[in-house]
């Protein structure tokens, strides 16, 4: 088992703290610089995770439980309209990032409206893409029960945002529901907004945590951080992506952001414990930019 860590420091002798995550058998998920200050994302072995704590200290640096990294995150909009995306969803989508999500924001095309508002099957699919959905939407209590059509079904985790306070019991098809983040005219600073702001942090841990446990029933045959690693040691076109994060880790899988009509072959042919990877996942078209979506088998499914 793997802990997810941030690490916080300078860019001097960073490469220190990196060379010791690959002693220990872990793994660097994301690396962010600006200016002389490092961000890391790392994945460790869980009885290993003093050591790095020890090394961060040596070098004036922080770590701290990253328990979102390693999972991408759907942050809904009932549209991208002015009225609905800013400013509370990028605020949402700002924050989890800060906690070691990858997110990605996404509007629907016909979802203003209590009435008339609609989610395609290719919107569904995209979302679901995903490991779980923040779905942000607005102000009034009648308008978020009657728009419950646009998640219900969705088969991911679905945590629903709005500005009062509902029980969830009353909000069908949502896992959790966080009240104080409505559609507001500015950025989401003052105390009130981040409380409701942390408090979407923890129902959304505990959620993907309840989803590792889950998991580990029937664990996928090899961990996704390390299919990450794999690809982009065997497939040479990996470095000549470049979006942010080319392979981005999820719970079940990963997405790599190369065309699959051009790639998937060769992503088919990447060795994990002298398997192919098209042996132990199901690799298929991303509704995403027609990227390559890979999710990993457990035993039992290959059984």
């Amino acid at each position: 088992m793997y802990e997810t860590l941030t690490y916080t420091g300078g860019v001097h002798r960073h490469d220190e703290v990196e060379e010791l995550i690959e002693d220990l058998g872990g793994f660097v998920l994301q690396e962010n610089t600006s200016q002389m200050d490092l961000v890391l994302t790392l994945a460790v072995p869980m009885e290993d995770v003093g050591k790095v704590e020890e090394k961060a200290k040596e070098l004036l640096g922080t770590i701290k439980i990253a328990p979102m990294a390693g999972t991408e995150i759907a942050i809904v909009s009932p549209t991208l309209a002015r009225q609905h995306l800013p400013h509370s969803a990028c605020d949402i989508s700002e924050y989890l990032r800060r906690y070691g999500a990858k997110d990605n924001m996404i509007g629907l095309q016909r979802g203003a409206g209590k009435g008339i508002s609609f989610i395609s099957e290719d919107e569904k699919r995209l979302i679901e893409e995903h490991d779980l959905a923040v779905f942000a939407l607005g102000s009034f209590r009648e308008c978020i029960l009657n728009k419950t059509h646009l998640f219900e079904d969705i088969e991911i985790p679905v945590v629903v945002t709005g500005a009062p306070e509902i029980d969830v019991e009353d909000i069908s098809g949502a896992d959790a529901y966080v009240g104080g983040l409505g559609r507001i005219p500015r950025r989401l600073k003052r105390g009130e907004n981040i409380r409701a702001l942390k408090k979407l942090v923890d129902v959304v841990e505990n959620i993907l945590d309840n989803r590792r446990m889950e998991m580990s029933d029937d664990p996928p045959i090899v961990p996704s951080i390390l299919v990450k690693t794999e690809i982009e040691y065997q497939v040479p076109a990996i470095k000549e992506v470049y979006s942010p994060v080319p392979v981005v880790s999820q719970l079940d899988g990963v997405r790599v952001k190369l065309n699959y009509d051009d790639y998937h072959d060769e992503i088919a042919e990447v060795l994990i414990n002298d398997q192919r990877l098209d042996e132990i996942s199901e690799i298929r078209r991303s509704m995403m930019y027609n990227y390559t979506l890979v999710k990993l088998l457990s035993e039992t499914s290959i059984i």
